[in-house]
């Protein structure tokens, strides 16, 4: 990647064109506050993989706008800032089924959460592999 090698040159018509490493950093940091900027942040439930939480999903048919409400077990939070996403899976007629949601999504209503799953892992891809009573996550105890 750019960021990471110190000088990279650019041939352009016979001259060659040196970038300093510091100064591609710099951009960077700009695009990432301007894009950190132009994104409308939503306050969001703490939650973590493990956790079991509906989501209210807005939806568009033709002019019609619905809410459909997604509930599962969250399987991991990927990324960090205004690329958030968090995948959850559920299960449906005995198929499993996964769907990615990017955290700061204008068709996301709400996320309530439902479950506090006790889990070890950040990342919790064996329950892909796993079926009825063995892809059952313990609960913690919650004091409101």
């Amino acid at each position: 990647m750019l960021i990471i090698m110190p000088n990279i040159a650019l041939r352009k018509k016979g001259r060659i064109l040196r970038f300093n490493a510091v100064l591609i950093n710099k951009i960077m940091d700009l695009v990432k506050f301007v894009e950190e900027q132009a994104v409308a942040r939503k306050e969001v439930p703490a939650f973590k993989s493990g956790d079991t939480v509906s989501v209210h999903y807005k939806i568009r048919e033709g002019n019609k706008e619905r809410i459909q409400i997604y509930q599962g077990v969250v399987l991991q939070r990927n990324s960090v800032g205004n690329n958030e996403t968090f995948t959850v899976r559920k299960m449906s007629n005995g198929v499993g089924v996964e769907r990615i949601f990017p955290i700061n999504s204008p068709n996301i209503a709400k996320i309530e959460v439902h479950n506090v799953g006790k889990v070890r892992r950040a990342k919790l891809f064996y329950l892909r592999a796993l079926t009825g009573k063995a892809a059952r996550i313990k609960s913690k105890r919650v004091t409101k």
